[in-house]
């Protein structure tokens, strides 16, 4: 399951609106339909809710809403667990992974953190809850052209020189942005945040089976 607030929504609740409304569109082109458990919404109170399948990439995501133009503040809560069966969008949709990730964003907004993960496996959650704030400092630290910079970097994974070409810019203005902007750090992060979802998914896969499990999302 997968939360997305806008932070201070309510200074601009149509703009907010607007804003989660493309996000929504560009989530859906990102994530094929075998990566959606259900469709992308947004609730009144200006929050997104997403539900992927449990080898989906939820950092996606949430590189998408920092690096996409026009992007504003938000903060994510990213759960793995068990969902009710239904066919509705993810905003229609319960179960332990939709109050965990309720229980994360509400945790995000009192500890004022960019990134709550809960997998339910508690040596991952331990260091998802020291790593996962990092990874949004970093994301939100990022200036226009840096953001530029490692949405093709990290989204379109293209190369310096790709970008290059791709921006019209010099070689070196990427390369500066790229160390100045920490994309390299971001990159490496993002790799041990999902490697330790990974292995958290994998340890819970083994464990033996909940007799009241009934449909297997993040």
């Amino acid at each position: 399951m997968l939360f997305g607030d806008v932070v201070r929504s309510r200074r601009d609740p149509e703009g907010s609106s607007r804003w989660l409304r493309a996000l929504c569109g560009a989530l859906e082109e990102a994530y094929p339909p075998a990566e959606r458990v259900a469709s992308f919404g947004f609730t009144q109170g200006d929050e997104l809710q997403g539900l992927l399948a449990p080898t989906a990439d939820p950092f996606r995501a949430v590189l998408l809403g920092a690096l996409h133009e026009g992007a504003r503040p938000m903060r994510w809560s990213i759960a793995l667990g068990e969902v009710a069966p239904g066919t509705g969008p993810a905003t229609e949709r319960a179960g332990e992974a939709f109050i965990r990730a309720r229980d994360g964003l509400v945790a995000a907004k009192l500890h004022r953190e960019g990134i709550v993960i809960s997998t339910g496996e508690p040596g991952a959650d331990r260091l998802l809850g020291d790593l996962a704030p990092l990874l949004a400092e970093l994301l939100a630290g990022l200036t226009p052209s840096q953001a530029r910079i490692a949405r093709l970097m990290l989204i379109e994974d293209l190369r310096q020189a790709d970008v290059a070409d791709t921006l019209n810019v010099s070689r070196a203005t990427v390369s500066v942005a790229h160390a100045r902007g920490h994309i390299r750090s971001i990159d490496r992060l993002l790799d041990a945040l999902r490697g330790i979802m990974g292995a958290a998914r994998l340890a819970l896969e083994e464990a033996p089976p909940n007799a009241n499990a009934t449909e297997g999302a993040r």
